[in-house]
């Protein structure tokens, strides 16, 4: 007689998990484990983790519940952030599935991404407009965890930085309005004119400015400038022999002293000693 079919299981699943080593934890941030399932998953939770693991539905749609609130509708694509001492619960629509990759990661570091706004833990779901760049780093990760050897943990903890800032690339709110603006500040920002000129040159009210600024890069709009400034300033003083007060001319600085103080101030150094250890002489462009 002949062998009875039997029934393919409901879902796929792949995971690995790491155990990094204190020195490796010293790196900032460590990736403790990584998977990829598909199909009509079984419901996680309720349960609360002690560490960090970004859930990102690439397919299909389900439901999701963060610290005890009733179930949110989950629809691909769409990232969960699952935070230390948290209960979340949350699973597939149980006829059609979902698809979904996910990383566990922990370290000091995470601290800093979600002061960057990088990891949101007061906003859980989050929609994405596309997942192809969070999935090129995802996939990086599982070859490394097939392949193994010595360098896995330092290979997988390098990876998750690429994978806050693919997430962060990610999100559905980051729209060509947000772009725009983004784009025009960094343009204008060597022009010597005050954070609400630069307001009034978008057309835009300045607490618009400062929160769209804020969504983008989890700062102010001056540290932004600044930012760029010193970048720029740091390329002149290590390239060209422009006096330190023509420098900061150009960079937006009329007070050749204000600016040895901020650069000093950010860089640990004046410029003058910036200079004496980086300069490359080229031509001024």
């Amino acid at each position: 007689m002949p062998t009875p079919a039997r029934h393919a299981p409901p879902y796929s699943s792949w995971m690995r998990y790491f155990s990094p080593t204190a020195n490796h934890r010293r790196l900032g941030l460590v990736c403790l484990g990584v998977g990829m399932q598909q199909g009509v998953l079984p419901v996680v939770g309720p349960r609360a983790l002690d560490h960090h693991v970004a859930v990102v539905v690439t397919r299909g749609r389900g439901w999701f519940s963060h610290g005890g609130r009733p179930p949110q509708p989950v629809a691909a694509p769409a990232l969960l952030w699952l935070v230390p001492g948290v209960e979340h619960h949350y699973g597939p629509d149980p006829l059609t599935g979902w698809d979904e990759c996910f990383v566990d990661f922990a370290g000091p570091a995470v601290a800093a991404y979600t002061d960057l706004g990088y990891v949101t833990p007061d906003r859980p779901l989050v929609p994405l407009g596309g997942t192809a760049g969070v999935q090129h780093v995802v996939d990086g990760i599982v070859r490394a965890a097939r392949r193994g050897g010595p360098l896995l943990e330092v290979e997988a903890a390098a990876a998750v930085h690429g994978l806050l800032v693919a997430l962060r690339y990610a999100r559905a709110e980051t729209s060509r309005h947000g772009d725009a603006v983004m784009d025009a500040l960094a343009r204008d920002a060597l022009l010597p004119i005050s954070v609400s000129e630069h307001a009034a040159r978008l057309g835009m009210p300045l607490p618009q400015l400062r929160r769209a600024v804020r969504r983008s890069t989890g700062e102010g709009v001056k540290e932004y400038l600044l930012g760029i400034r010193l970048s720029r300033a740091k390329e002149l003083l290590a390239r060209t022999d422009l006096p330190v007060a023509g420098i900061a001319r150009r960079v937006g600085y009329e007070d050749p002293a204000y600016f040895s103080r901020l650069f000093s101030r950010r860089e640990g150094m004046a410029p003058v000693r910036f200079r004496a250890q980086q300069s490359v002489r080229g031509p001024v462009r």
